[in-house]
């Protein structure tokens, strides 16, 4: 993103307003043509300039997208980080994320897919993005350790970390490649949230834990 000088706070304050109205914009057209079908040109139109003057706000059109990328990320660290603060056990914990991680994509389907697929060929995250995505699975990893002594498993925190979001993600795309307009705890995948967690409660809790 093009940086300028602040000439006073009001200019400040107008220029992020457009940022915001050019991000939203783009979230417009991402769901509503797809992820990879956003162009400066339709940008422009809908926003009711001509497409050089985005360039004083976005240095590119991947220049967008990582913005998007990184407030993907951003949103989903505070669902992370809030359902860890009102669970008390790995497994209300997980059974939290995998609702919320469904639940996110479906109202947030464009940031969803660029975050978590690959719908954009070419796109590469900016350094500073994909170390707040990082971050978050750090984060992860020490919440796992934490519940350590509830577990009775050989998998690393790591390991655990990855199963449970393979998880979470096989139900999410799945649930929106066949019903999208379902909403949680309905349809033949977005119903199965219960069971998968009992399948991994199952795998990891120690039975003197439940």
């Amino acid at each position: 993103m093009k940086k300028t000088k602040p000439t006073s706070p009001r200019v400040q304050r107008n220029r992020q307003a457009a940022i915001q109205s050019i991000l939203e914009t783009a979230r417009a057209i991402m769901r509503e043509e797809g992820v990879a079908a956003l162009s400066m040109q339709e940008l422009a139109r809908r926003m009711g300039m001509r497409a050089p003057s985005l360039y004083n706000y976005f240095a590119s059109k991947m220049d967008i997208y990582d913005a998007l990328f990184r407030l993907g990320f951003k949103l989903w660290g505070e669902i992370v980080e809030k359902a860890a603060r009102e669970t008390t056990t790995f497994q209300d914990e997980m059974g939290r994320i995998l609702e919320e991680y469904m639940t996110f994509a479906l109202e947030n389907p464009e940031l969803y897919q660029l975050c978590f697929e690959r719908p954009v060929p070419g796109f590469v995250p900016s350094r500073e993005s994909l170390e707040l995505s990082f971050s978050i699975l750090d984060y992860s990893r020490q919440r796992v350790e934490t519940y350590k002594h509830q577990l009775n498993t050989d998998l690393t925190s790591e390991q655990i970390v990855n199963l449970v979001i393979a998880v979470a993600h096989g139900l999410t795309a799945m649930h929106l490649a066949n019903e999208p307009r379902l909403p949680l705890g309905q349809g033949r995948f977005g119903s199965l949230i219960p069971a998968a967690r009992s399948m991994l409660e199952a795998a990891f809790i120690r039975k003197d834990k439940r």
